[in-house]
């Protein structure tokens, strides 16, 4: 399909971003404290909601909140695990400084950017990787697929894994596609299933077979029409039940997308200090919830030096970068913030760290971030060294998202 081929077509320069040891080192411990935190918070706030009795989060952004699925409440996945995959989104603001500036809890992508890449590069470079001592990340599906396997019932022999895409017309649809085929899993579309006596079925050439873990791509409220949306052609209708029986494992939980709210962003650090009692080790960015009279306030006011985000948005879609805007652009969402200023968030406008590209005009700075893959299981934490390196193509542009004309990099983790 056309979208199907626009996603392969996003640009990719040459020049690898390099991360010494060290560098990771403090981005690996970080990353996994705060997904372990997360993952936490997602099992308290659908079952003993103490964060909410210990007034670290009112209860208002909890309950009102719509990615929040009241379905999920007194059900807890197998080994209470609720976000198999994560992708945390880092920049860097100074040469030693690193921040976490969105968590994608529900269904990240890119991975297979970050794959194709690293191929890239060693099909073009062999011997740059025979020369330096660059951590690989070519095991990543098999690490998934283990990491799936491992949260698995014990009920389950020899699991049958399957990855659940909503089709050809997905803009991630490559992505499904090649994951379960490094995996040697079914791509399956949710017609492609149904629940009979409890169970999830697949029918094959081989006959009728059960289906027990689901790696899904769709997003939660298309999974059963039953359920969720009862308009969903994407999903299985039982399949939701199917699952809080325990006769299938959904990865991620449903559920897990209130954790990519960037309303509940600006909660991880209170998040981390009452589920583990440390310190964050990587700093969120300041973050002025809008829903607050005093914030609002300080955001209008200083709305030309700000860059505003919806809570529910992604993709770069729906923000303002007031550096950036013109006078009627700052009068327009003056007036949206005044009308809904529970759907925003205002954080700083980041100095980004910048690193050169391949232009015509030879090499050129451009502001980064990077998306670390991070895959859980009952008795891990793991952290792919490196991820994938988003760039902003366009001069003094700091949107890195693809679907914004951004472009992408290989990332290198030096060993030590």
């Amino acid at each position: 399909g056309q979208k199907q081929a626009e996603e392969r077509l996003i640009p990719f320069d040459l020049i690898p971003r390099i991360l010494a040891a060290e560098e990771w080192r403090i981005l690996e411990e970080g990353i996994k404290q705060r997904v372990t935190a997360i993952n936490c918070f997602l099992c308290d706030i659908y079952n003993e909601q103490e964060i909410i009795q210990a007034g670290i989060i009112p209860a208002e952004h909890i309950y009102k909140n719509e990615a929040f699925m009241p379905q999920m409440c007194g059900f807890t996945p197998v080994g209470g695990i609720y976000t198999h995959v994560v992708g945390v989104d880092i920049v860097r603001t100074g040469p030693t400084d690193f921040c976490v500036l969105e968590d994608n809890a529900r269904v990240p992508s890119g991975v297979s950017y970050m794959l194709e890449n690293r191929s890239t590069m060693q099909h073009m470079f062999p011997e740059l990787f025979t020369t330096h001592q660059i951590r690989p990340i070519n095991n990543y599906p098999k690490d998934l697929f283990s990491s799936l396997i491992e949260c698995s019932n014990s009920s389950f022999e020899n699991p049958n894994v399957a990855l659940l895409t909503p089709g050809i017309h997905n803009s991630a649809y490559y992505e499904h596609s090649f994951l379960a085929d490094e995996m040697g899993i079914e791509l399956i579309q949710g017609s492609d299933l149904a629940v009979q006596d409890g169970k999830v079925t697949i029918r094959t050439t081989e006959g009728v077979e059960n289906v027990d873990i689901i790696y899904r791509r769709i997003d939660d409220n298309f999974l059963d029409p039953l359920s969720f949306d009862p308009k969903s052609l994407l999903g299985t209708p039982g399949l939701f039940d199917a699952y809080r029986n325990g006769s299938v494992i959904l990865a991620n939980a449903p559920g897990t997308g209130i954790a990519d709210d960037k309303a509940i962003y600006s909660y991880i650090p209170d998040i981390i200090r009452f589920y583990l009692g440390d310190e964050p080790l990587l700093p969120n960015i300041p973050t002025w919830r809008c829903d607050d009279k005093n914030n609002l306030i300080y955001v209008i006011e200083n709305l030309h030096e700000l860059v505003v985000k919806e809570v529910h948005g992604s993709g770069g879609y729906g923000m303002l970068i007031g550096p950036a805007a013109s006078k009627k652009e700052l009068a327009d969402f003056s007036r949206k913030l005044k009308a809904n200023p529970g759907k925003y968030v205002a954080q700083p406008t980041l100095a980004l760290s910048t690193v050169p590209i391949l232009t015509k005009n030879g090499l050129a700075p451009r502001h980064v971030d990077l998306r670390p893959f991070v895959l859980v299981s009952p008795s891990k934490v793991r952290v792919t060294p490196g991820g994938l390196t988003r760039v902003a193509l366009k001069d003094g542009s700091l949107v890195v998202n693809s679907s914004q004309g951004g472009g992408t990099k290989d990332t290198w983790v030096l060993r030590a």
